[in-house]
């Protein structure tokens, strides 16, 4: 998504929302420069009073999952166990059927109209703040 001077855009920002989406790809980082832009922005939004952040990071070319896809989900897997989120969910986990979206939804309700929730989408991760 480019914005008014042809930048493209990498946060969608919208004040006081609950919901934050972070297009981590836009950019083509590195596998640790994505790490630190993603921990960067956990910060910012928690900061700004979001609950969820929806990274966008791709799954890669290959069909089998890109090094983005991999690496950061290892990484939100850390930043669980050091308690900087409370939960993430793998975009292709993220449906009605999974307890831990059940539970996020309760607790962010404006999440329902998300267009990936049900759509198995690979290419995403949504990560619950604390």
């Amino acid at each position: 998504m480019k914005d008014d001077n042809g930048d493209i855009q990498t946060r969608d920002r919208h004040p006081m929302s609950a919901i934050r989406i972070f297009n981590v790809e836009a950019g083509l980082p590195t596998l640790d420069e994505a790490r630190r832009l993603v921990i960067e922005e956990i910060k910012r939004a928690k900061r700004e009073g979001a609950r969820v952040l929806k990274v966008i990071h791709g799954y890669g070319s290959s069909g089998k999952g890109g090094a983005l896809c991999i690496g950061l989900r290892k990484s939100f897997g850390l930043r669980k166990k050091e308690g900087v989120i409370k939960d993430f969910v793998a975009g292709e986990d993220f449906s009605i059927f999974n307890e831990t979206v059940l539970d996020l939804l309760e607790a962010v309700p404006e999440l329902r109209g998300d267009s990936d929730l049900g759509a198995t989408n690979e290419g995403v991760t949504i990560l619950w703040l604390k």
